[in-house]
């Protein structure tokens, strides 16, 4: 595969992560046909083992997100809190490898939240409550999705 074809392939992966962010757009099914247009196009045995655990660690999360779903209403959570969130969730991720995934989305909403509260306790408890409501299955789904694009770039990275 070429190198336009994997900066390609790394664009329709980066419009998938921000489509987790966004109700109704399939963010995850995005970011699988990636892996499968990558894994396709590049028959190597490390391309296929990619693909497969994309498919599992992506069918694991839609079981838990069908276990954790809440309506986003129940939160109170504004979509740009949630918005901010997923967009430091993303920086964190690739900031402090895996970890930084989780902080950077649990403070990206508290940090939103501070803003448009004013205080630290009224910060804190929406943030418990955003949480709650949305940000667990939200965080599922969009820390499996940057698991599968880290297992992507790690088999790019090592040269397959």
């Amino acid at each position: 595969m070429s190198g336009w074809q994997l900066v390609a392939v790394g664009l329709v992966m980066l419009l998938g992560l921000i489509g987790v962010l966004i109700p109704g757009v399939p963010g995850q099914a995005i970011v699988w046909a990636a892996v499968a247009w990558w894994a396709l196009t590049d028959t190597t045995g490390v391309a296929w083992a990619v693909l497969a655990g994309a498919t599992a660690v992506l069918l694991l999360s839609q079981a838990l997100r069908l276990l954790l779903a809440r309506r986003p209403r129940q939160s109170g959570a504004p979509r740009r809190t949630v918005h901010i969130g997923g967009a430091a969730g993303i920086v964190g991720f690739f900031v402090v490898p895996v970890v930084g995934g989780i902080a950077g989305f649990v403070g990206g909403i508290y940090v939103a939240e501070r803003a448009r509260l004013g205080s630290h306790r009224a910060g804190r408890a929406s943030t418990r409550t955003i949480m709650r409501g949305i940000g667990t299955s939200l965080l599922v789904r969009l820390f499996a999705s940057l698991l599968v694009v880290g297992g992507w770039l790690g088999a790019v990275f090592r040269g397959y």
